[in-house]
């Protein structure tokens, strides 16, 4: 069979057409990535923590005695001045009705309180009388010792009985005196219990504010009975806020006195700040939402925001704090997504001419999105993020997104 020249010519390009398209297929095709250009910058390393707001001095009043707090005369809210502001009114309480028993046992003590004092009265009367004999002798004697008659030895015997004679009555009087006390406390536990309108003039123990404030809570606005030490009602000033944070006792290690703090989600258009003022020296084993033991504590933060740039946050508003545990203004940064551990060490692809190269490199402190980088890599580096399981060295790649 003879083949014409054309028909040569076709097979001939036909056959190379072939051998192209089974090169091609055969090769691989680069692998898509996304690269990152390594750049230096501040890098920030924080610790996120949920806080509560609370005043720093609250002030708790309490009734000082036994009685009926009367309805209170200021609400939640109102603002109150230190020793001026009347803040609340107890009655003290009133004697309770005796029972027959309590009644008998009561007129029984008063009867004898009574014999009591006309006892005392009767040893006054014979102790007078006596010594107006001493005395009366006294000065019989004293006469006759002036005449010569009587001798000094008798006179001195007369001053002592006189002495002896005023001393009876100064007890007998003494004695008296004791048992009118006696008689009255005795009739006191028969006084009846007071009316509406005596118990309102004898009324009442009034309490002023203890500092300058507002009303932060009220126990019971309406009248009600209270024991010494019952709370009536608490002040603060909600200008004067602190930030209790909730930290790992992990955490708290690194954190000194001074630190500054970013407060967010409190509600207001802007963040406020914050300063560490100080760190509860004892943890406490608290139960986390997973159910895992954790030693947690508690630090303490002053809003260092003026109170002017913060209006509405008030006591026991939850917040979230991100407190700076180091920060630096000249770090290079490669994105914790394309760290990957390479025999026990760090290490990332970095991107050239389309061809990737494992490369370890050193870190040093990171934070959620960040690592410093110490060693091995430098400004304008392209790096893979999210390297897969497909990419080797010498992988050709290709940026997602170019064409």
């Amino acid at each position: 069979m003879t083949w014409k020249p054309r028909t040569i010519g076709l097979v001939g390009v036909g056959a190379a057409i072939m051998l192209g398209l089974g090169y091609v297929s055969l090769q691989d095709d680069p692998i898509p990535v996304d690269l990152h250009v390594l750049t230096r910058g501040p890098l920030d390393v924080t610790i996120n923590a949920d806080g509560v707001t609370r005043i720093k001095d609250i002030y708790d009043v309490a009734s000082p005695i036994i009685g009926t707090a009367l309805r209170s005369p200021v609400d939640v809210g109102d603002p109150v001045v230190a020793g001026e502001t009347l803040v609340a009114v107890v009655r003290p309480v009133a004697p309770s009705l005796l029972d027959s028993r309590s009644m008998l046992q009561a007129q029984a003590t008063v009867r004898e309180a009574e014999a009591a004092l006309n006892v005392a009265e009767t040893d006054l009367a014979r102790a007078s009388e006596e010594r107006s004999v001493a005395r009366s002798q006294y000065d019989r004697t004293q006469t006759l010792v002036e005449r010569d008659v009587a001798s000094l030895t008798q006179l001195e015997d007369a001053l002592q009985t006189l002495t002896v004679a005023q001393t009876a009555v100064e007890a007998a009087e003494a004695r008296i005196n004791m048992a009118q006390s006696t008689l009255a406390r005795a009739e006191t536990m028969l006084q009846a219990p007071q009316s509406g309108a005596e118990a309102a003039a004898s009324c009442c123990l009034e309490i002023v504010a203890p500092a300058n404030g507002v009303v932060l809570s009220v126990e019971n606005i309406s009248e009600h009975p209270v024991l010494t030490g019952a709370p009536l009602l608490r002040i603060g000033d909600p200008s004067q806020l602190e930030i209790v944070a909730d930290l790992l006792s992990s955490d708290a290690v690194r954190l000194q006195p001074g630190v500054d703090a970013v407060v967010e989600r409190w509600g207001g258009p802007d963040a406020l700040s914050a300063n560490l003022n100080r760190i509860s020296p004892a943890a406490e084993t608290k139960v986390s939402a997973l159910g895992i033991d954790e030693q947690r504590l508690d630090a303490f933060f002053d809003i260092t925001t003026p109170a002017s740039e913060r209006d509405g946050l008030g006591d026991g508003f939850a917040v979230f704090l991100r407190i700076t545990e180091w920060q630096t203004e000249d770090a290079l940064q490669v994105p914790l997504s394309a760290l990957f551990k390479s025999n026990g060490d760090w290490a990332v692809f970095t991107a050239s001419d389309g061809i990737v190269t494992a490369q370890t490199i050193r870190i040093g402190r990171q934070n959620t999105q960040f690592a410093e980088v110490l060693e091995g890599l430098e400004p304008g580096a392209r790096v893979v993020t999210h390297p897969n399981d497909q990419l080797t060295s010498g992988a050709e790649i290709i940026a997602r997104g170019s064409s």
